[in-house]
């Protein structure tokens, strides 16, 4: 018994091989956009948005913990945390050059540093500076 060769007119039947389109019966939509139900988010946060918002609440921070403290910060320090906190609120980051912070991060690495400082400082705490230790006592001889 020999089979007959596919009509090519007939129509296909849908199927997960089948590239016809979906029948109108079906009930499936044949734009690719999700539409999600009222009240849901449709997808992840921006990652940028989360950023931001993380170093926005690090700046709040440290000037709340030193007003809650009683500390009393530098001329210097109020500006950069006010400047860097415009600077983030406006262009999503603190800097410039790529080459001074991750390419993810709000603030450089020498802000962040400071920032750390200025947070200690509010808590009472002493900071070590990074890369400095102690000198070392000459060797006996």
């Amino acid at each position: 018994m020999k089979r007959k060769p596919p009509d090519r007119n007939a129509p296909r039947k849908g199927g997960l091989g089948s590239k016809a389109a979906p029948s109108k019966s079906s009930g499936l939509k044949a734009s690719s956009g999700f539409k999600s139900a009222p009240g849901l988010k449709a997808g992840p946060p921006d990652r940028r948005e989360l950023v931001k918002r993380a170093a926005l609440n690090a700046l709040k921070r440290a000037q709340r913990a030193a007003a809650k403290a009683g500390v009393e910060l530098s001329a210097w320090e109020g500006e950069f945390l006010d400047s860097v906190g415009e600077r983030v609120k406006t262009y999503g980051r603190a800097f410039a050059d790529p080459d001074k912070g991750g390419p993810g991060q709000a603030f450089s690495m020498m802000q962040t540093v400071k920032l750390k400082e200025i947070t200690a400082k509010a808590k009472g705490e002493k900071r070590a500076f990074p890369g400095r230790r102690k000198a070392r006592p000459p060797p006996d001889e």
